[in-house]
């Protein structure tokens, strides 16, 4: 068999040009049973009369999607008990005074039908008449909601989000009471039809930022959504850089902050994970609980990030580049040491920090990977075990443990950057390892540039690194205190000119 059939998209049908709704209960449910969803036990179809009419209905409904107590209690037992007027319009009197949930709709679209039913809604079909009222049973499991592991705080909010786009909004709107905070929901899949919401608030959001990204949105042709990090990729101005140009979060009070902040939100369901947009590189450095806590112990733990990513991009290549190239700038007792420590290790200086940054990574990845009660003693164990055994080996020398550790804790500081770091480390490494100090100098300036030069739909990636005044820096290097914030300019990504 060819592989190109496994390449070929799947089409969709368009059941409203194939199937006609006939005012034939017993066809219609033909139609649903025998074509659309032949082969499907999963599929529940519930035949009911109406004790003082006669009138027959069926219900379609998936096991396992709907509430059958909410089927049971205000569907089918009001139905049958019910003394159904027959000189009225049947579905509006069905709609209208017998049917006791909080929405229901009639339709004879069977596109829309086939839709609400696989995401849970229950067809209502009745005799002698060609449409279908639809009614909201939706009822599947959902994780509740918890604290969040990849972005614990010690104070603030504990709750994170979960992988229900509904219980998601609700999150953000307990935060944000305001009738100008919007969503726009949509679909993304032909298949899958994973639903979407854009989320931002009227008069801060740019409405120049919004149409660009819903236009982007509309032209992702795909299957299937089943994480956000699909629709990232698509939208995202640079998808082949290192550095993330769309923000993601699992936080609600994080989300919050940045709707506040001018920018937009966007949900998908099936993923805990929001993005928003646009992101630019200071966003790496923030984190919530630097605006929950003291603002000079928020500004110390600022700094240290940002000194943490100079660490953890720039030890390794400084080590080589001064034991290799420029050892007058070492102090003398201290190059002596590192002469001795190197003193029957076989290898260079550089394929030293490779081999043992190498073996960081897998022990890093391995610990990530594997059951989380053991994956951390994997990374703790494997370290101290490696780096002991290397060293009294010959294999590598005490210097570079001490370099490598240090350029670890320094990237666990930041884990949203771990793909840039890792990246920009190797390539420092490499530039500094044939030219010295001058590599080191002539890759950071290149870096400088690349980032200077992106944007994030429209917004310049180091908008608040480019401003020289004291207003426009008190979020970005320091915590500035409340009183002096709340003066702070709003941040207007709107103008793509400034």
């Amino acid at each position: 068999m060819s592989k190109e059939i496994y390449k070929k998209p799947i089409e969709q049908k368009d059941y409203s040009t194939e199937y006609v709704l006939t005012n034939s209960l017993d066809e219609n449910i033909k139609m649903f049973q025998s074509n659309i969803f032949n082969n499907d036990d999963s599929i529940i179809y519930r035949y009911i009369t109406n004790k003082a009419s006669g009138i027959k209905f069926c219900l379609i409904f998936i096991d396992g999607m709907s509430r059958t107590t909410v089927i049971n209690e205000n569907i089918i037992d009001p139905i049958i008990r019910d003394n159904i007027d027959t000189n009225k319009d049947i579905a509006y009197y069905i709609m209208e005074n017998v049917l006791r949930t909080d929405e229901n709709q009639e339709t004879q679209d069977i596109n829309l039908a086939v839709t609400k039913v696989l995401y849970g809604d229950t067809l209502l079909f009745i005799e002698n008449l060609n449409r279908i009222i639809f009614v909201n049973t939706k009822g599947w499991s959902k994780r509740s909601v918890k604290e969040s592991e990849g972005e614990a705080v010690v104070r603030g909010p504990k709750e994170a989000f979960t992988e229900s786009i509904n219980i998601n909004t609700t999150l953000i709107r307990r935060k944000i009471t305001s009738p100008k905070l919007k969503f726009n929901y949509s679909e993304l899949g032909s298949v899958t039809k994973t639903k979407i919401s854009l989320c931002y608030i009227e008069g801060l959001a740019s409405q120049e930022i919004l149409d660009d990204l819903k236009s982007r949105i509309d032209k992702i042709q795909i299957d299937g959504v089943l994480e956000s990090s699909y629709i990232e990729e698509s939208i995202k101005d640079h998808p082949y850089s290192i550095f993330e140009t769309v923000g993601t979060t699992e936080r609600p009070d994080t989300i919050a902050g940045k709707l506040l902040e001018g920018r937009i939100a966007i949900l998908c369901d099936g993923t805990p994970f929001v993005m928003t947009i646009p992101f630019l590189f200071e966003e790496y450095f923030q984190v919530n609980e630097d605006y929950y806590s003291n603002f000079i112990y928020g500004t110390l733990n600022r700094m240290l990030r940002m000194l943490a990513f100079l660490f953890a991009t720039s030890v390794p290549a400084l080590y080589v580049a001064l034991t290799t190239f420029h050892q007058e700038l070492i102090p003398t007792p201290l190059v002596l040491g590192v002469a001795a420590a190197e003193k029957g290790v076989p290898f260079p200086t550089v394929v030293e920090a490779l081999l043992m940054m190498v073996a960081f990574e897998l022990l890093r990845e391995a610990g990530t990977r594997m059951p989380k009660n053991i994956g951390q003693a994997i990374s703790i164990v494997g370290a101290l075990v490696l780096g002991d055994a290397a060293v009294n080996a010959n294999f590598v020398s005490a210097p570079m443990v001490i370099v490598v550790a240090i350029t670890a804790i320094s990237g666990f500081a930041l884990p949203k950057m771990v793909t840039s770091i890792l990246v920009i480390r190797f390539t420092i490494l490499f530039a500094s390892s044939f030219l010295g100090l001058y590599g080191y100098i002539f890759e950071a300036i290149g870096i400088s540039l690349y980032l200077f030069s992106m944007k994030s739909f429209g917004v310049d990636y180091m908008y608040s690194y480019g401003r020289i005044g004291l207003k426009d820096l008190k979020d970005v290097y320091v915590r500035a205190s409340w009183e002096n914030l709340k003066k702070k300019k709003k941040f207007i990504i709107g103008d793509k000119n400034q």
